[in-house]
This record gives structure tokens, C-alpha cells and sequence, in this order.
């Protein structure tokens, strides 16, 4: 039987409603607004006059190869730092689900991650794997393999992408502790008892429960990709070399404040919303069907 809370006065839901309208429309509708205007508009470097240029900021871009090529390379950072963001916290998150003793220091050195900034985050990993200064690094020369992100485009991709699935990964390994912990283990104990083994427990009966978790938290690290990782590009490789590790949200800054080129980063800030948004509803229109509720 469904349940509904009823309220016996009519204003009273949104005032409970008013906090959060006015966060999100003063922190997100109003920037976003501001931004999709300026995206029509060419202002000089120091913002003195303004001339509305209608979609010639976007045609701009579309027709800059760099612009183009950022396409390409924030598709492939995206697709690594959400694939194994979720493939390793979800590991994570079995093995801890099974440990007893010291389960607790365990679990949070795992969620220690996550108070860090991602600005201290990358230059965390920066310091690591500098050529001349980093512990990885030297560690890497003695095994015969010479690292240099700051010269080596797959190597800054590399950085970038341990730097942000680090730091996004106490997120994922909590939402699936949680999950795995929810499962009753009445059902894990009598697929034990009709011989199925560890691997084909998880495949049959504890990855399909979690299929629910697994969608929300791929939803969560795609926005996180595109998003949440400018301060780790910039701390880290700096959009280098050249222009190898420039994944659109560094782009709209590096244009916007460096360049300072306010139209063409207010274009693309706005083609980058779009594209999330068309991505995280063709996740809820056809990823979601697969999803076991």
C-alpha cells in the first residue's frame, strides 16, 4: 500500500522546499543562465564592452581542431576513471565485506581518500611520479622503465587517471560496502550449500543485486569525469603536454581565464552541460533497463 505524506497547509511544502531552491538556483540556474548569455556575447579581455555575436562563438569552436581533439580525449579519461573507479572500489569492497579482524582500520583507511581535495590529490601523485623528485618514479627507473609525464602524453594520462580514481574511489568502495552488506546472507549461505562457488556467488546472486548501486554510482563518476576533475589536470599536468591531457573542463577554464576569451569558454561550458546532460539521460533511458530492482 502506498503511502503519502499529506500536508494539511498548501505552503507549507515549499517552505520546507525553499533552502534548497534558493542553493541550487543561486549556485547552479543563475551561473548557468550567465553563462549561456555570454555565450552569444565577445567581450574584450578586460570585460569593458560587450557585442552580442549570436552563434558565431559556437561555430568557432567546432571548427578549432584542439577544441575537436578535447572531444576525444576527455571521452577516453572518462571511460577509464569510471570503468576502473567502479571495478576496483567494487573489488575493494568484497574483500573488505569478508574481512573480520580489523575490519574497522581497514575500512577506513579506504575512505580516508576522500577528505582530501583533489587539488592536494594531484599534486599528491604529481610529487610521486616526478621524474627527478618522485618515489614512483625512481622506483619505475630501476625496473628499467623510464617515466616522464611531463613529456610523454600516455604517461600524463596515466597520472591523471590514478590521481582522479584515487580520489573517487572511497565514494564508490562505501555506496558498494553498503550494498554488499545489505544483502541477506541467508541467500549467499544456500547458494554455498548447493555447491556454487565464491565466483559464481558473486556473478548470479550478489552482482545482480547490486546492479542498482552499480547504475547510480556510474551516473555519479561520468559527472565526476567531466566535472570534478579540473583541479587535478591543473595541479598535475596542466592540460600538457601541449595540449594531450586537455579534458574539456580544463579547456573552458585554460580559454576563459588564460586565454581570456569569455565568449568561446562560456560556449563551451555550455556544450559541455549539454553533453552530460544527454549522457546521463541516455543512462537513465537504456542503461537503466538492465538495472534489477
Amino acid at each position: 500500500m502506498e503511502k503519502r505524506v499529506l500536508f494539511r497547509s498548501a505552503w507549507l511544502p515549499w517552505v520546507l522546499l525553499a533552502p534548497q531552491l534558493v542553493i541550487i538556483s543561486v549556485f547552479f540556474f543563475w551561473p548557468a543562465g550567465q553563462a549561456l548569455v555570454q555565450s552569444f556575447q565577445m567581450q574584450d579581455s578586460f570585460g569593458m564592452s560587450t557585442e552580442w555575436v549570436g552563434l558565431d562563438n559556437f561555430k568557432t569552436l567546432f571548427e578549432d581542431p584542439g577544441y575537436l581533439a578535447s572531444f576525444k580525449t576527455t571521452a577516453f579519461f572518462s571511460i577509464l576513471v569510471a570503468a576502473v573507479g567502479i571495478c576496483l572500489s567494487l573489488m575493494l569492497a568484497i574483500f573488505a565485506d569478508r574481512i573480520i579482524k580489523g575490519a574497522i582500520v581497514y575500512k577506513t583507511a579506504l575512505l580516508l581518500p576522500y577528505a582530501v581535495a583533489p587539488a592536494v590529490a594531484g599534486v599528491l601523485w604529481m610529487f610521486m611520479f616526478s621524474p627527478s623528485l618522485g618515489v614512483v618514479a625512481y622506483m619505475l627507473r630501476q625496473s628499467g622503465f623510464d617515466w616522464n609525464h611531463m613529456l610523454n602524453s600516455d604517461h600524463a594520462m596515466a597520472l591523471i587517471v590514478i590521481a582522479a580514481v584515487w580520489k573517487q574511489i572511497s565514494y564508490n568502495f562505501l555506496f558498494f560496502l553498503a550494498g554488499l552488506q545489505s544483502i541477506p546472507k541467508s541467500l549467499i549461505e544456500a547458494a554455498a550449500i548447493d555447491g556454487a562457488g565464491p565466483w559464481r556467488r558473486f556473478w548470479s546472486i550478489q552482482f545482480p543485486l547490486l546492479s542498482p548501486t552499480t547504475f547510480f554510482l556510474l551516473v555519479i563518476n561520468v559527472v565526476y569525469a567531466f566535472f570534478d576533475t579540473f583541479a587535478i589536470v591543473d595541479s598535475t599536468t596542466q592540460g600538457g603536454p601541449g595540449r594531450d591531457t586537455s579534458i574539456l573542463v580544463y579547456k573552458v577554464y585554460h580559454d576563459g581565464f588564460k586565454a581570456m576569451d569569455m565568449g568561446g569558454s562560456a560556449a563551451q561550458s555550455v556544450v559541455l552541460m549539454a553533453i552530460v546532460v544527454v549522457l546521463t539521460v541516455i543512462q537513465f533511458r537504456y542503461v537503466e533497463k538492465k538495472v534489477q530492482y
